[in-house]
């Protein structure tokens, strides 16, 4: 038996009563109203109305059934139409799971453009840079740069991460750009930690299409892309930069690029989720408003042309 069900009608009937008028209420008939009662009555092992031809009267089993279930049945009720609303909803709580690097640079503006479309939507914003279980943690969003998630989740590529070697003008007024991948052993350079080795990860580029990895001389090491970038700013050496955290730097000089040939587009920034029948509509909006901002940006990632500009620019900036 629908125990919601047969208290709401109950109260219905009480409330009215008449079996018939709450059979008009409920848009059913008198005889699936009285089945009701009788279902209830026999579940419950109390009688709850005095029925005749024409009138029913509450029972004092009734009585105090009423003046129980009245107040917790309209909460519910409230509870059960707000849940069902939801799929609709554009209010609530959306949790979203990022890098550091990642929420700083790409999500907060972006955030602050959906949120000024959708006020009455709050962000939850937890930075962690591993892969993040989205059920065990009750994330609705997650966003990944690299490679793309394994688990079982609905992934979309947004844009493409290129890793870049590049370095500061002043580094480059004291050592010459190098021109092959061999030539990077004569360099100052600076490298990511590998977080499961803690070893220096190699550089990464493009050689006829197939990804090729080069060991440099390593003279800083970052645990953050974040610190690796600002340490390349700094002149301290030669680094292979993420275009997410490279690129302004390079389009305003503040960065040189080397190796342009050879620049790996391998990566990318993802978006993932969990495959969900009955997902709220507010992590839908975001959903589909992050897949539209970011979709094959360009504010963090430097077309082939341009890097190639770029770095003739500084070549003759430099003679």
């Amino acid at each position: 038996m629908d125990e919601l069900r047969a208290l709401s009608t109950f109260v219905r009937v009480a409330e009215l009563g008449s079996f018939n008028k709450a059979a008009q209420a409920q848009a059913t008939t008198p005889q699936a109203v009285s089945k009701t009662i009788r279902q209830l009555e026999q579940h419950l092992g109390v009688r709850l109305f005095h029925r005749t031809t024409r009138k029913s009267s509450l029972t004092e089993e009734g009585e105090r059934l009423l003046h129980a279930a009245r107040p917790n049945l309209d909460g519910l009720v409230d509870a059960l139409t707000r849940a069902r609303s939801a799929v609709r909803s554009d209010e609530g709580l959306v949790r979203i799971s990022a890098a550091g690097a990642v929420a700083r640079l790409v999500l907060v503006p972006m955030l602050a453009a959906f949120q000024a479309e959708h006020p009455a939507i709050q962000i939850d914003l937890l930075l962690e840079d591993r892969f993040t279980d989205l059920v065990g943690e009750r994330i609705d969003v997650g966003f990944r740069a690299g490679n793309p998630p394994e688990a079982q989740v609905i992934a979309r590529r947004l844009f493409t991460i290129q890793q870049i070697a590049c370095a500061s003008p002043a580094y480059f007024e004291r050592h010459p750009a190098p021109e092959r991948l061999q030539d990077l052993l004569q360099h100052r350079c600076t490298a990511y930690r590998q977080p499961g080795t803690g070893r220096p990860m190699p550089w990464e580029f493009e050689v006829d299409g197939s990804a090729v990895f080069q060991h440099v001389p390593v003279v800083l090491c970052s645990s953050e892309p974040e610190a690796d970038c600002l340490a390349v700013l700094a002149g301290i050496g030669l680094g292979q930069v993420d275009s997410i955290n490279a690129a302004a730097a390079l389009r305003d000089g503040r960065l040189v690029p080397v190796l342009t040939s050879h620049v790996s587009e391998r990566m990318g920034l993802y978006l993932y989720y969990a495959q969900r029948a009955d997902m709220p509509g507010r992590v839908r909006r975001f959903i589909d408003f992050s897949t539209a901002w970011l979709r094959d940006s360009k504010q963090f990632c430097v077309p082939p042309a341009e890097l190639r500009a770029l770095a003739r620019r500084a070549r003759a900036a430099r003679r």
